[in-house]
């Protein structure tokens, strides 16, 4: 089975993204908004037990945190991907960090760890344009406290479910 790690941030962050997401992102109906921790991979019964295990001890070292979303941005020229950016993506960082090592480690990466909150891919090359100059117009102060992860799993209808919840430090 496929596993992933996200955070999911609170409702009204879910519902300002999904205004834009229901739109331009053909995921929408997969998986709520969220800032994705580890890439999805499959993994057998005895990955699972072992990475659940680490999940719980990297939760237990890890502190909540605050977060803020303060602007739209996109993976330009790379990929015609556009997102809600981090005014500070460091927490978020030191959370990848601390879970993706030993068996979560994600070997050979084509690029580094950037957490976002995606509302927009799959564009074709002149509807990215328009969104993207449209969005970058709209003011963004979105601000909510990070205090758990999520390990999900990947159904047969490709749609994602909670398998654990791991809260962080208070």
């Amino acid at each position: 089975m496929k596993y992933g790690i996200a955070v999911f941030p609170p409702k009204d962050v879910q519902d300002f993204a999904n205004s834009y997401r229901k739109r331009y992102d053909p995921h929408y109906r997969l998986i709520q908004p969220h800032f994705t921790i580890r890439e999805a991979e499959v993994w057998d019964e005895s990955k699972l037990e072992e990475a659940v295990s680490q999940l719980d001890a990297a939760a237990n070292r890890l502190p909540a945190f605050t977060a803020k979303l303060n602007r739209f941005s996109s993976f330009l020229p790379v990929s015609n991907v556009i997102y809600l950016a981090l005014e500070d993506p460091e927490p978020f960082i030191r959370c990848h960090t601390e879970i993706c090592q030993g068996l979560l480690e994600e070997p050979q990466k084509a690029y580094r760890y950037n957490p976002h909150l995606t509302i927009g891919q799959n564009l074709g090359t002149e509807e990215f344009h328009d969104v993207l100059s449209s969005v970058r117009l709209v003011e963004v102060n979105l601000e909510f406290l990070v205090d758990r992860f999520h390990l999900l799993y990947q159904t047969e209808n490709q749609a994602w479910t909670v398998y654990q919840t791991f809260l962080l430090q208070k």
